[in-house]
């Protein structure tokens, strides 16, 4: 015999799978990044993985209308597909240090083709300040605007506003450059590519 649904259980049940079904990026934007980029939607979203182990859940977030896709089928060494600001937003699984982030992204400018070494020394600093350790459910943010500079947030706090075009733009090309390490989290961050 079959019960009678209470239609304020499946309405329940629906909310809950609902809330269960955002993806695990969707994080909130800093108030500042809203009000400097306006009103920002999810381009796309994806997981980063180091032999196996998820390390974390990464969403890029663009202007209505930017369709950061678009002519994401560049070349190899063709740079990154957004001239519109955006904000790149990290959901970190796994403590990491300050120190071994700022390594690791230094490590992939320089293989991305920055070989000043003396501009590489003078951005360490910068990313220092920007890029503090991290635990398990911490969010760094970063707002990117191209030509200009970025902003950092971790857990909703200002870290460091970097003016310097060049550092900004080579920051972001980590996760976005055609030449990324990643070119599946490139795809699924700018929503060609479902996670």
């Amino acid at each position: 015999m079959t019960r009678p649904r209470s239609p304020g259980l499946c309405a329940l049940a629906l909310a809950g799978a609902l809330v269960l079904a955002q993806p695990a990026a969707a994080v909130t934007l800093p108030s500042p990044v809203l009000a400097t980029a306006g009103a920002l939607r999810m381009a796309g979203s994806g997981e980063m993985r180091w032999f196996g182990l998820k390390l974390y859940d990464a969403a890029l977030w663009v202007q209505p209308g930017v369709q950061p896709g678009g002519d994401a089928a560049q070349p190899a060494g063709a740079g990154q597909p957004l001239n519109k600001p955006y904000a790149l937003a990290l959901r970190y699984t796994r403590s990491i240090s300050g120190e071994a982030l700022v390594t690791a992204s230094l490590d992939e400018i320089r293989r991305l083709g920055e070989a000043d070494e003396g501009r590489l020394a003078r951005w360490k600093p910068l990313l220092e300040k920007a890029l503090p350790s991290v635990a398990p459910g911490d969010t760094l943010v970063g707002f990117h605007e191209p030509g200009r500079g970025a902003s950092f947030w971790h857990q909703g706090q200002l870290t460091a506003r970097i003016d310097d075009p060049q550092l900004a733009g080579a920051f972001f090309g980590i996760w976005l450059d055609a030449r990324t390490r990643e070119p599946q989290l490139r795809a699924r961050l700018l929503g060609l590519a479902r996670p």
